[in-house]
């Protein structure tokens, strides 16, 4: 017997094993069951681990078929090993996984091999379910009508089935050998994925149906991979924080830090994290839709064509900007905005009421149905033959969305008596955090003015999370330890948020003190 993955260093989920069981004889009349799991656990190292029936109808064949040489794989199901799955592929020892995170905007599979601990591919798409609503509320109001929560499952289980077959596909990989999904997600899109209802959601008290999913067998939700196959559900902590967040923490890895340190992962609300190794406080509220596509008058999502990097000459007119993928400009994504109206407070173009300063720059300035507006890229290079533009009324959005944020960030360390000063570490989680350039975010009041290299990108933490619970099932252990530290402030309600907010709805804000890198007009954070 020998251990297929002699290089092992994680404690992935699943595991896979070639094993060489010693032939039955007169001096060895064991039962093939007992054959099998004293083979198994001597290779493993474990303790126990649980046969199910089917398996033990097909031994007695498959193990003389194969002379005695077998591949089993094992999953650790809700903290106990159970065998998956045997059979004769003593020469090919394939076990793989697949990490989902579940956006409202996109979702991101990745392919994960088990035995080497690694992700082999990742796959992005559209989440199929944005036909019945960009935003969540629109996706629960659609939940609510006749089999409308029925269909919206029905469209992320299929997309989650083309997904897993086209990267399963790409590295000529069986989808059977797929033993586990895990998937990250807003408190919402899990439970449409499981298709429970998310009506109490979004009103008071905020009642998810369920925290802590069991593990799901694959059959039962319609996910094509192995039959005995199972899905993990990352666990919420509540209506507005989800397990996106729980595996944000769970990579950024401020759990375990004495020093005090802030998550914030932004998209249609922001969500809030505060703390260290020994306390945590949470919160939520509706402070980035101005940042998503579609809300503003050129606004779109990260695409290619989408502009994500403006900058303005200070000393008179002239502009340049990036697309993603240099595509050819189709508007304006969400870091693009908040870059964009820093380059124009700080070039004087707009003052900190949000004003537009028509002289310096009237080649640009033009007059809109929602008032004047400022001319990015004109009709004749953009690639729709129409001005990218925005308007004095989506500056206004745009005051509102990084006022909220500040405000949120403000009452949170408030709350616990600490100050911005205090926070030895700043991660900025999902799409937000990987682009936007945090001294553009400093610039117009929307993040603390706080030393530049605090701040810290995770990328999708989201996805990184799920990756992490397939890996280690040490890390899904932490990730109920998070869960159970964290305790969550209501904003909804919170006086001090409304008092504080009206403060923000400037730029940088009222307050200049608080902003001291950008207190002179004009220079750079």
């Amino acid at each position: 017997m020998r251990n297929l993955n002699p290089k092992y260093y994680g404690d992935p989920i699943a595991r896979s094993y070639l094993l060489e069981l010693p032939r039955p004889s007169t001096s060895d009349n064991r039962s093939d069951e007992r054959r099998l799991r004293e083979g198994l656990l001597a290779v493993s190292g474990l303790n126990d681990v649980d046969i199910p029936l089917p398996i033990c109808r097909e031994l007695p064949t498959l193990l003389r078929k194969a002379n005695y040489r077998i591949r089993a794989v094992i999953l650790n199901v809700d903290n106990r090993w159970e065998l998956i799955t045997i059979d004769d592929r003593y020469d090919n020892p394939s076990c793989y996984g697949v990490a989902v995170d579940l956006g409202s905007t996109g979702i991101v599979f990745y392919l994960v091999d088990l035995s080497e601990c690694s992700v082999v591919d990742t796959r992005t798409v559209e989440n199929p379910q944005i036909k019945y609503g960009e935003d969540i509320l629109t996706r629960i109001q659609f939940a609510s009508a006749a089999e409308g929560l029925q269909v919206l499952q029905r469209m992320v289980i299929e997309c989650f089935n083309k997904s897993i077959k086209k990267i399963c596909e790409k590295h000529s990989i069986h989808t059977e050998d797929i033993y586990a999904v895990s998937v990250s997600g807003n408190t919402t899109m899990a439970h449409l994925f499981l298709g429970l209802d998310p009506s109490h959601l979004c009103k008071a008290p905020y009642i998810p149906v369920v925290n802590t999913p069991d593990m799901i067998p694959a059959v039962e939700l319609g996910i094509s991979i192995h039959p005995r196959g199972r899905i993990y559900v990352l666990p919420n902590l509540g209506s507005y924080v989800g397990g996106d967040i729980l595996g944000g923490i769970l990579v950024s890895g401020m759990h375990r830090s004495k020093k005090v340190s802030l998550f914030v992962d932004v998209g249609t609300n922001a969500e809030v994290v505060l703390g260290n190794s020994e306390w945590m406080i949470a919160c939520a509220g509706a402070a980035g839709p101005a940042l998503e596509g579609g809300v503003l008058t050129c606004g779109i999502r990260a695409q290619k064509g989408a502009i994500e990097h403006v900058t303005i000459n200070r000393k008179g007119p002239g502009l340049s900007y990036r697309t993603i993928e240099d595509g050819k400009p189709l508007g304006i994504c969400g870091s693009g905005v908040i870059h964009l109206l820093a380059e124009m407070f700080l070039a004087g173009l707009v003052d900190s009421r949000g004003e537009l300063a028509v002289k310096k720059d009237p080649s640009r300035i033009v007059d809109t149905p929602h008032g004047k507006g400022y001319v990015v890229v004109f009709a004749g290079e953009s690639a729709h033959g129409e001005d990218i533009l925005i308007t004095e009324a989506d500056i206004k959005n745009l005051m509102r969305s990084k006022g909220a944020m500040f405000t949120i960030l403000s009452v949170i360390t408030q709350n616990v008596g600490i100050t911005f000063e205090e926070i030895k570490k700043f991660f900025v989680a999902g799409t937000f955090g990987n682009y936007i350039e945090p001294q553009k975010a400093i610039a117009i009041g929307m993040l603390p003015d706080i030393p530049l290299k605090r701040y810290k990108p995770l990328g999708n933490a989201s996805g990184k999370g799920a990756v992490a619970v397939l890996l280690s099932n040490r890390k899904r252990k932490e990730l109920y330890r998070i869960r159970d530290k964290i305790t969550y402030l209501e904003m909804n309600i919170n006086a001090d948020f409304m008092s504080q907010f009206t403060s923000s709805l400037f730029l940088p804000h009222t307050n200049l003190s608080l902003f001291p890198s950008v207190a002179n007009q004009g220079s750079e954070p």
